[in-house]
């Protein structure tokens, strides 16, 4: 039987990587993943783990090993952070549109300069567009249980596309939290073995990547776009799969205390714990407030967006990077657009902080809260309100 534990969750993440059964590690380390890639490179050494672990000289390294090895049919595992995720940059897109099943854990900090090893969503939202679909966590178990269904979602024959798993930096990675690791043959009954339909063979010659002329580049673009949108299903098939198997569920957007509110506070990743504490004490005093969680951030969840708001008059959101000279937070930017010709859409309240892993702490998620309803009422001079900056 599972048992339930107290466990840092970067430790977590790296024995349901084994629990997976890896075939490939190539990483290189980067705080504040780099506690992920330690203990998996100390499983293997003690053979608790058989995979062949490569360490290399950059991130960009790490991430061209794994297209050689996912390429070849080896379930194939990496992971970064920050700086490290931008130095994979161009790499990312060769994973996704070669359609290799690879997964990784990013575990979410704030770009330079200045330098800061601090968590935000920065680095995420720099290679939002890179084709990976793209899943948020909000505690040491959703790492656990996402980090398994990302393997069964990219090996997937009607997927075949690489999953990133996003854990924000410290305020997630560096914590010690209760977490249930599951069973290594409850995960085997899960997880089918890999079976990539076309691996490089020197028996049986495939060509990978090859160069597009200008006559068929649309083409291709287009029918990775429609490859990634159709993930989707599969998405949610493995996730209610995996609700059977272990008992929790998961929802492309999921809800808390939402039903009958009429402003909702949209939130990524472990800052969700702490606004749906705000969202209780707010609703103590009388507030029709709710909140809903963006957990799948691509494939973008339209339906289940437009269905989350569609009762509220108010939807404040919160990001956790900057869309430097634009419109405020990249989130508040893509909500907008997705909401943009619903007959009856609720007005939208953008505000930017936790950068930096600055911390947003339950009375200043009151805070944002509040304004939020105050500036939907009045208005606001500004595209957006960035919380907390001292000027």
């Amino acid at each position: 039987m599972a048992k339930r534990k107290g466990i840092e969750v970067s430790i977590a993440l790296s024995d349901a990587v084994k629990l997976t059964n890896a075939d490939v590690i190539a990483a290189y380390p980067i705080t504040p993943q780099t506690h992920i890639v330690e203990h998996l490179a100390e499983l293997v050494a003690n053979g608790e783990l058989d995979a062949a672990f490569i360490p290399v000289e950059s991130e960009h390294s790490a991430m061209s090993a794994c297209l050689g090895s996912s390429a070849t049919g080896a379930r194939t595992f990496t992971a970064t952070a920050g700086q490290g995720l931008e130095l994979m940059h161009e790499v990312l897109y060769v994973a996704s549109s070669m359609r290799l099943p690879i997964v990784m854990a990013v575990a979410n900090r704030a770009l330079s300069g200045p330098l800061s090893v601090w968590g935000d969503h920065s680095d995420v939202m720099a290679v939002r567009d890179t084709g990976w679909i793209q899943i948020f966590v909000e505690n040491g178990q959703e790492a656990i249980d996402h980090t398994i269904c990302a393997f069964r979602i990219a090996e997937d024959n009607r997927v075949l596309l690489p999953v990133m798993v996003h854990l924000d930096g410290f305020h997630l990675t560096h914590m010690i939290e209760p977490v249930t690791l599951p069973e290594e043959e409850d995960v085997s009954r899960f997880l089918p073995p890999n079976r990539y339909p076309l691996p490089l063979d020197p028996v049986k010659p495939v060509a990978m990547g090859d160069f597009a002329p200008p006559v068929i580049y649309t083409e291709a673009k287009w029918a990775q776009e429609i490859n990634l949108r159709n993930s989707k299903s599969i998405i949610l098939e493995v996730w209610r799969e995996f609700e059977k198997a272990f008992g929790r569920k998961y929802l492309p957007v999921e809800h808390y205390r939402s039903e009958d509110a009429k402003t909702l506070i949209m939130t990524m990743g472990s800052f969700s714990e702490t606004a749906s504490l705000a969202v209780d004490s707010l609703r103590q005093k009388g507030e029709s407030v709710g909140q809903i969680k963006l957990r799948l951030w691509r494939p973008f969840p339209f339906k289940e967006l437009r269905d989350a708001v569609k009762n509220a008059d108010t939807l404040v959101i919160l990001d956790r990077a900057l869309s430097y000279g634009g419109p405020g937070g990249p989130v508040c930017t893509e909500i907008r657009a997705a909401l943009y010709n619903e007959a009856k859409k609720p007005k939208i309240v953008s505000f930017v902080g936790g950068m930096g892993g600055r911390d947003i702490s339950v009375a200043g998620f009151e805070q944002i809260i509040t304004q939020g309803m105050e500036i939907a009422r009045k208005g606001s001079p500004n595209e957006y309100e960035i919380f907390g900056v001292r000027e």
